[in-house]
């Protein structure tokens, strides 16, 4: 099964030369436009988000992005797909059957596409070596192998736990039909990224099908183990006078009053709104400020600030 090309730029509506900061603002605005909680078209958006967060899980990361550009420029060379002799860039190993032995397997319901799982993932198959007898080595149908695979969860079901529909498709030799098969997976509430999920004896001839978990990312936190972060942007005015704002969280919205006087990269501990703890109990919601300047001002806002300038006895340099 050939393997298509997926352009992660055009998705996020980004240039190739796009800085980190552009990709972030170009997925956070897509992610909130197309958020099935948000999205009109609600299996629309589940589809359209699962491209979003593909492309900015590479895009966001300086190797990934790196090994994609190396990948998109190879392509367009038409050196892919296929495992051609000094073909592949630098640091690839790419190879027409990922898992070997003549059978790939190809995953439904992982988040992630086949073209991520194929240069980015960890997919892999591994086992036994072919047992020798009398007869000779045995066929490679009855290497038991174990097979590996991501997936990605939200920070939703990472936290309260979900069930979700996995498809598993094997690509047999020439001349025998593909077998696709379906499993229920049950992910546990605080299920922590890097563990996997086992399915006993789904993988090849007996072996075992592990699922990887990686967070999927998300356009308003980031995290750190059990930690949640919340970029708060503030307007200068908010700053100065204080306020009182609503904080998303994974559990809805929580208010914070923010005192007058707050200073750029202030942060505000929200306790246990964060992910679950490997002990118990769950970490913590940080709002971390960011005083947003406006970039265009009216004639009469523009006179506001000049007379604020003109009375005002705060120097930010002495």
């Amino acid at each position: 099964m050939a393997t298509q090309f997926r352009d992660y730029y055009e998705t996020l509506g980004v240039g190739k030369t796009a800085t980190p900061d552009e990709i972030r603002s170009a997925y956070r605005k897509l992610a909130r436009k197309y958020h099935p909680d948000v999205a009109k078209d609600k299996k629309a958006g589940e589809e359209k988000i699962k491209e979003i967060n593909e492309a900015y899980e590479v895009l966001s990361d300086p190797e990934k992005r790196k090994k994609y550009d190396q990948l998109g420029e190879a392509w367009e060379r038409g050196e892919y797909p296929g495992a051609t002799p000094g073909g592949a860039p630098e640091g690839w190993s790419y190879q027409q059957a990922p898992f070997g032995e003549g059978v790939e397997f190809h995953f439904g319901g992982t988040g992630f596409s086949d073209f991520f799982e194929t240069f980015f993932g960890t997919r892999r198959a591994y086992g036994a070596a072919p047992d020798f007898g009398f007869e000779g080595a045995t066929t490679r149908r009855q290497r038991k192998r174990d097979v590996e695979a991501d997936m990605m969860v939200t920070l939703s079901e990472a936290l309260h736990g979900s069930t979700r529909m996995i498809t598993l498709q094997r690509t047999a030799e020439p001349g025998q039909k593909s077998k696709t098969e379906t499993y229920k997976v049950k992910i546990p509430a605080g299920i922590r990224e890097g563990q996997r999920i086992r399915l006993a004896g789904q993988g090849e001839n007996g072996g075992d099908l592990f699922l990887r978990i990686s967070f999927q990312k998300h356009p308003e936190f980031r995290w750190q183990e059990a930690d949640l972060y919340y970029d708060l942007d503030l307007a200068p005015w908010e700053a100065v006078l204080g306020c009182s704002v609503n904080i998303p969280t994974l559990d809805g919205h929580a208010k914070l009053k923010v005192p007058a006087g707050t200073v750029s990269g202030a942060t505000f501990r929200l306790a246990n709104l964060g992910l679950s703890k490997s002990e118990g109990g769950r970490g913590n919601l940080y709002a971390v400020v960011r005083i947003v300047v406006p970039t265009e001002a009216s004639v009469s806002e523009r006179k506001l600030w000049e007379e604020l300038a003109k009375t005002s006895t705060f120097n930010p340099r002495e």
